[in-house]
């Protein structure tokens, strides 16, 4: 979705009373990732929109003829890129985030702008600490060369079988590789890499924040790229904000493709649920 169909949806969603629910896509994948569940959601009572990080084509097809678009985000950029969005909105929406889009959801928490937050599988911020094999093997495809960090970075199949799709057939896994794997920024990835020996990291989360709202962690028990410890760290540190809920929560058999495999519907019934506790 192009900057002006954002602004116009946007004033659809002001326009009415419905909650709006921001989502974030993470890398390697476009805010079509998230079309199903905009429909559940807003079947549900909701008013969605899925914005692009900035300058993301408006299909695969032409993400992967030009990806070249792809290099030179920061995820402060695009968190601010979000946060500019939502100013927009005149009610605080639900942001829900997968991987790094994970990591800008509780970035946007931290400031107070979200009325309730879902941080699926999120990328870690400074302050987590874990470092598992898993995750380092599926990062190395972007960090083992350092001038990837200005670069935009493709996965192959193989690559995207371990980093997303280890946990479903080989049949769907090529399916979710042809339907959805785009390039991606490399400089995320260190961003994230770097965190905690970086005191000026953007990849920064102000878990403390009184108005940080109501925040739910989902995680995949066979993610690769984000396995539970670097969730629970996530929800360690984020727990310690004594004015909101922080709730953490395990989807067996889940590997990191989980918003968009065949099983993404108890997902997004997950996030659902927790949301509509909060939020009408």
């Amino acid at each position: 979705m192009s900057a002006s169909a954002d602004l116009e949806t946007i004033e659809r969603i002001n326009a009415g009373s419905r909650t709006p629910v921001v989502f974030v896509h993470g890398l390697w994948l476009l805010p079509s990732s998230w079309e199903r569940w905009a429909r559940v959601f807003e079947e549900a009572g909701y008013a969605p929109l899925m914005p692009g990080w900035p300058d993301d084509p408006d299909t695969v097809a032409e993400a992967n003829a030009h990806p070249e678009v792809f290099a030179g985000k920061s995820v402060g950029q695009v968190a601010d890129h979000f946060a500019g969005l939502i100013g927009r909105l005149e009610r605080k929406p639900v942001v829900i985030g997968h991987s790094f889009g994970g990591l800008i959801t509780q970035m946007i928490a931290g400031r107070g702008l979200s009325a309730a937050s879902v941080a699926i599988d999120p990328a870690p911020f400074r302050g987590v600490l874990p470092l598992p094999v898993s995750s380092l093997r599926a990062a190395s495809v972007v960090l083992g060369n350092p001038a990837n960090y200005h670069r935009a970075v493709p996965l192959t199949y193989d690559q995207f079988r371990y980093s997303f799709a280890n946990a479903v057939s080989e049949e769907e896994a090529k399916e979710l590789y042809e339907r959805f794997a785009v390039p991606a920024p490399g400089e995320p990835l260190f961003q994230a890499a770097l965190a905690n020996i970086n005191p000026w990291t953007e990849a920064k989360v102000d878990t403390l924040n009184p108005e940080r709202g109501p925040l739910l962690i989902i995680s995949g028990e066979k993610d690769h790229t984000v396995p539970w410890a670097l969730a629970n760290a996530s929800y360690k540190k984020q727990e310690r904000n004594e004015s909101a809920v922080t709730e953490i929560t395990e989807m067996k058999g889940r590997g990191h493709a989980l918003t968009i495999d065949s099983g993404w519907r108890e997902v997004a019934d997950t996030a659902l649920a927790f949301v509509g506790r909060f939020t009408k």
